[in-house]
C-alpha cells in the first residue's frame, strides 16, 4: 500500500512541475520582443501544417509492407520525424509567446482599456497550454508505438492569437510595411 502512494504521490509530482514549467514558460513570453509589421505579415500557420502528417500512421504502415523494412528501420524512422516534430512544436510554442507579447505589450499602451482582447487572449493561452500537454503527452505514446499526434488544436489557437494582434495593427501600418 505504502509503494502504491509513494508511486502516485511522485506521479503527481512530476506532473505537476512539467505543468508549472509550461505553464511558466507560456506566460512569461520571450525576454525581448523582436517583433515587426512584417514579421506578423510573414507569421503564417501554413508553416506548421506538415506538423499534421509527419507523425501519421499511415506512413509506417505503408513502410512495414514494403520489404527490406525492419522493426529497427521503422523505429528510427519514427525517432527521427518524432525529433523534427519536436522542432516544428518548439517555434510553434516560440512563435505563440512571442505574438502572445506582442497582444499585451498593444493592451498595456493602448489609449483605451481592452478587457476583452484580455479574455480572449488568457482564453488561448489556457488552450494552448492544454493543447502543448495533450501533445506532449501524445509524444510519449508515440515513442512507446502508439497512435500519432494531432496538432490542430494548437494550429488553431495560433491562427486565434494571430488574428488577433493582426486586427490591432493601424491598416497605416500595413501599407507602410507593404511598401
Amino acid at each position: 500500500m505504502g509503494f502504491i502512494f509513494g508511486l502516485a504521490a511522485f506521479t503527481c509530482l512530476a506532473v505537476g512541475t512539467v505543468l508549472y514549467i509550461l505553464f511558466r514558460r507560456l506566460v512569461a513570453g520571450p525576454p525581448s520582443l523582436p517583433v515587426s509589421v512584417d514579421w506578423i505579415n510573414d507569421l503564417s500557420i501554413s508553416r506548421y501544417r506538415p506538423m499534421e502528417r509527419l507523425l501519421a500512421e499511415e506512413d509506417y504502415r505503408f513502410l512495414s509492407s514494403q520489404p527490406g523494412i525492419n522493426g529497427k528501420a521503422l523505429r528510427r524512422l519514427r525517432a527521427e520525424r518524432r525529433k523534427i516534430f519536436r522542432g516544428y512544436l518548439t517555434c510553434l510554442r516560440r512563435d505563440f509567446s512571442l505574438v502572445g507579447a506582442a497582444l499585451r505589450m498593444m493592451m498595456l499602451y493602448s489609449s483605451h482599456d481592452r478587457g476583452d482582447l484580455a479574455g480572449v487572449l488568457y482564453k488561448q493561452q489556457a488552450l494552448f497550454a492544454l493543447g502543448m500537454l495533450a501533445v506532449e503527452w501524445r509524444l510519449v505514446l508515440h515513442a512507446c508505438g502508439l497512435g500519432s499526434v494531432d496538432v490542430s488544436n494548437l494550429v488553431r489557437a495560433m491562427e486565434n492569437i494571430r488574428l488577433e494582434l493582426r486586427h490591432m495593427i493601424p491598416t497605416d501600418a500595413v501599407a507602410t510595411s507593404a511598401a
